[in-house]
């Protein structure tokens, strides 16, 4: 037996799927971010239970990349406010977290143990992370236009 662990690897091909969907995602929730300073605020419900409001505010827009920056505040005091900022890179059609909260870059692998105690594959679950909370954004959230 090898005390020895097998070097993270980072999954490529399954990031690109996951910001591929997470592109999708945001257009469906935020259709005109490409046509300038764009927002729009969600209130999210299942059934009687409130989880807040999901904010999504267009920070910067280039022609090829738009940059948001994604907040959520509830009124549970036990869950902690999610930020995150989001670049949409629209030829390729896919977008990606590109900072959390007070952190501004994320890696693509990290050495592990680190002192910040990020996973190796931090990227990647912050990714999936995001695609999580706009599905459920999609199914659960409620807005005074019409979403596409």
């Amino acid at each position: 037996m090898s005390l020895l662990r097998e070097r993270y690897r980072v999954d490529l091909s399954g990031l690109q799927a996951i910001c591929e969907l997470n592109y999708l995602r945001l257009l469906r929730l935020l259709p005109d971010m490409r046509d300038g300073l764009a927002q729009r605020n969600l209130l999210l419900s299942q059934g009687e239970q409130s989880f807040g409001q999901l904010h999504i505010a267009v920070l910067e827009n280039c022609p090829y990349t738009t940059t948001l920056r994604l907040w959520q505040v509830q009124p549970l005091a036990w869950l902690p406010q999610a930020c995150l900022q989001v670049r949409a890179y629209h030829d390729a059609r896919m977008a990606e977290v590109v900072g959390e909260d007070d952190r501004q870059r994320l890696h693509g692998s990290y050495p592990y143990p680190n002192p910040a105690m990020y996973l190796p594959d931090e990227k990647l679950q912050v990714n999936r992370f995001l695609g999580e909370w706009l599905s459920h954004c999609q199914a659960h959230g409620h807005a005074a236009e019409a979403l596409i």
